[in-house]
């Protein structure tokens, strides 16, 4: 399997946290393009360093802090000191663990805030900063001069919850000017923490999948995002929660999934309205959901997959799910693919290739995909989704 440049690094955990400028100089590096129009930084240098700066001349101490403080989330271990110069701006230059997209925020005097120079993206259940980090000679996820498909939005009422609800669509090329032609439907999953815009902000699953129909890869098809949160006004209220935020019953997201927004969607668009062209998956949470969706409703999907699923640590294959995979040659003969995967840096990488194997054993059916040197993060998944999605349909 492919090394990547960085996975050495990325295995010692550690980041390199610099003070000064890079052995390249500042006019090596560019503004990522995670900026708001026209903000300088935070600017990427060629080998992957990172310069953050905020300007804030009354502060006594700012930091750098990644959304995952261990390092998990691929941008290192922090928080990372800024240094203020006779200005009042700070600034720090970093060595990130790996490329991709990665959550930050500034600590000013220990108060959270926002990069005013990035834009933000829904993570750790609010808005916050990122930064885009390219991999060298990658372009899978980026944008080409090939036929491009649609986001959009589409609001639905849901009975279950009582509520207006907001999905996103992506549309293959061609959806519109083919009235006749009929799609299958993937519903894909974001993180905890996360929402319906993830895939498409954080994870650029258009610019993906766009490139995989152009090459021939991937068969067109509708792409469902919603949010993977659902709440009845009659649920109990979790001590000490809001007042007006009740507890998730354990099924309610698989409640409005089956109940509403497939029917929705079915309803509204060119769907091919069937189990053999229905697919479901997921990351991280959204993994363990679409697991259990499937597994519940083997009426309505055949193919499912599962990224960094932290539902399968210790799962026993004989007992779990009500034992579906049991008996491997009726699961083989329901669904058309299982697909798991892990990044060889998170802490998920040891049960789910171990669950795979097990599950190989016992004649299961399934694919493991590894996603070399990166941890619980979005390079991880985009790495997935590209593997995943060609495997669909065919």
């Amino acid at each position: 399997m492919k090394m990547r440049l960085y996975e050495l690094v990325a295995t010692a955990g550690a980041a390199v946290l610099l003070t000064a400028g890079w052995a390249q100089g500042p006019a090596a590096s560019v503004p990522a393009s995670s900026n708001v129009r026209g903000a300088e930084y935070p600017r990427v240098s060629p080998d992957g360093r990172v310069t953050f700066q905020l300007s804030a001349p009354t502060a006594q101490k700012v930091q750098v802090q990644p959304g995952d403080a261990s390092g998990g989330n691929g941008l290192g271990t922090g928080p990372f000191d800024m240094v203020k110069d006779a200005k009042g701006v700070w600034s720090v230059t970093i060595t990130p663990i790996m490329p991709g997209f990665h959550y930050y925020w500034f600590l000013v005097d220990g108060v959270m805030a926002n990069d005013p120079s990035s834009e933000t993206y829904f993570g750790y259940n609010r808005q916050t900063s990122g930064v885009e980090i390219p991999e060298a000679g990658v372009d899978y996820q980026l944008p080409k001069e090939v036929p491009h498909g649609e986001v959009r939005m589409h609001w639905y009422h849901s009975k279950v919850t009582g509520q207006w609800r907001r999905a996103q669509i992506y549309f293959p090329p061609g959806y519109d000017a083919n009235p006749k032609a009929r799609y299958p439907v993937l519903y894909l999953q974001h993180g905890g923490g996360e929402d319906e815009t993830g895939w498409v902000k954080q994870g650029k699953m258009n610019f993906i999948l766009d490139n995989l129909l152009a090459e021939k890869k991937a068969k067109p098809m509708i792409v469902v995002m919603d949010a993977g949160y659902a709440y009845n006004p009659n649920d109990a209220k979790r001590p000490g929660a809001r007042p007006d935020l009740p507890a998730a019953a354990p099924n309610r997201f698989e409640e409005v999934v089956v109940n509403d927004l497939i029917p929705a969607i079915d309803a509204t668009y060119r769907t091919i309205a069937d189990r053999d062209h229905r697919a479901i998956t997921g990351l991280s949470m959204g993994s363990g959901q679409a697991l259990q969706i499937a597994f519940d409703h083997t009426e309505l999907f055949s193919w499912v997959g599962a990224f960094s699923c932290g539902a399968l640590e210790n799962a026993d294959p004989n007992t779990a799910y009500k034992g579906i995979w049991k008996d491997a040659a009726a699961f083989n003969k329901r669904f058309h693919l299982m697909f798991l995967s892990a990044g060889t840096v998170e802490r998920h990488h040891g049960w789910i290739p171990q669950l795979h194997e097990k599950l190989t054993a016992m004649g299961v059916k399934n694919v493991y995909f590894e996603s070399p040197g990166t941890a619980h993060e979005w390079l991880n998944w985009r790495c997935a989704f590209h593997d995943f999605a060609p495997r669909l349909f065919q």
